[in-house]
């Protein structure tokens, strides 16, 4: 019976020390993964931060480029308004192309409203066109393409550049 006594007196505060060390092993390797983690998440964020900027900068820069006022400056008025109507939406469709991957850093929302002013774009050309006879010239066609724009109360490529500012407002 003595040597029951001795073993438990000596098993009882062994095991209270295992089981204070294995606590306080268990709890600081807790506090160093999740200090791991938020380092890493932070990193993350230093890193993609300014992908996403510039993923906006691009696509700002793409809403600009498909306004339908500075998209009629920049293409050549001197042919038939069928072939400006084609050169036009051949540029909103490259340049939409060349911008898809952008939609990786952006939100859903912001992506949505970028697809929709690339959308309502291509229907005011395409309304601007049927209201000009096919034997129209360019200029007339870059004529009606500015006329129906104004009488919009906003531009889509407007609406959707005041969004993705919005957004960028709310996230940096």
């Amino acid at each position: 019976m003595d040597q029951i006594l001795e073993i438990i007196k000596i098993i009882l505060p062994a095991g209270i020390v295992f089981l204070t060390a294995y606590y306080l092993i268990k709890t600081f390797l807790a506090q160093e993964s999740s200090k791991k983690a938020i380092d890493l998440k932070l990193a993350n964020q230093n890193l993609l931060t300014p992908i996403r900027l510039q993923a906006y900068e691009r696509v700002i820069l793409f809403l600009e480029r498909i306004n339908p006022s500075s998209m009629v400056m920049r293409t050549n008025k001197a042919v038939s308004a069928p072939m400006l109507q084609s050169e036009l939406l051949k540029t909103i469709r490259s340049e939409f192309e060349h911008n898809l991957s952008q939609q990786i850093y952006m939100s859903g929302k912001a992506w949505d409203a970028v697809v929709k002013a690339k959308e309502e774009t291509v229907k005011l050309i395409n309304v601007a066109s049927a209201k000009v006879s096919m034997e129209a010239t360019g200029m007339e066609l870059a004529q009606t393409i500015i006329a129906v724009a104004s009488q919009l109360s906003e531009l889509p490529t407007k609406s959707a550049i005041d969004y993705i500012k919005f957004e960028i407002g709310k996230e940096f």
